[in-house]
């Protein structure tokens, strides 16, 4: 009797890894980066954002577009590094204190760069927000769009398609 306790316990704490394991999974894949940019908030799924560092120095590279600022050192690997605000139109968001650079993560294809944001407002729960129709003409790289409860709207955006974007790929003049 005392060793089918044992395999009922084992089996149990299996269950229970498993059971904790999906909630994990689950909380992963509805919470989304928010960030401020360009008088809008943006969001970004964690699979797609490497990590959030404070914005290094950067090398200009010469005759490229004006929202590629040129490339950082990030342990001893370079990165490509966009102004995001400037990327969509606005004014430089790169200046201040609390800008930061989000490097693509892995899904996006293996492309080192980055966009320096502003602001990154912390996390956000996609369960907590409403969807809303995208943009008319939004670009390729716009994902889902949201609405909070406080009637702010905040844009999804997918970091695989914007790497893959012909717009984004073309640095140079």
């Amino acid at each position: 009797m005392a060793r089918a306790a044992k395999l009922d316990l084992r089996v149990f704490q299996r269950e229970l890894a498993a059971r904790l394991n999906a909630k994990t999974a689950a909380q992963v894949a509805s919470s989304r980066l928010g960030l401020a940019c360009g008088n809008a908030r943006w969001l970004v799924r964690l699979s797609d954002a490497g990590e959030v560092v404070p914005l290094p120095p950067v090398a200009a590279v010469p005759l490229t577009r004006p929202w590629y600022l040129g490339v950082a050192n990030i342990r001893g690997n370079l990165y490509s590094v966009v102004d995001f605000a400037r990327f969509l139109g606005h004014p430089t968001g790169a200046a201040g204190s609390q800008a930061r650079l989000v490097l693509f993560g892995p899904r996006t294809g293996g492309l080192n760069a980055g966009l320096v944001v502003p602001h990154v407002l912390g996390l956000r729960n996609i369960a907590e927000l409403a969807p809303t129709g995208a943009p008319h003409e939004a670009p390729g790289w716009y994902g889902s769009r949201w609405m909070d409860g406080d009637g702010e709207a905040w844009q999804e955006i997918d970091l695989a398609a914007l790497a893959r974007d012909p717009v984004f790929l073309q640095v140079g003049l």
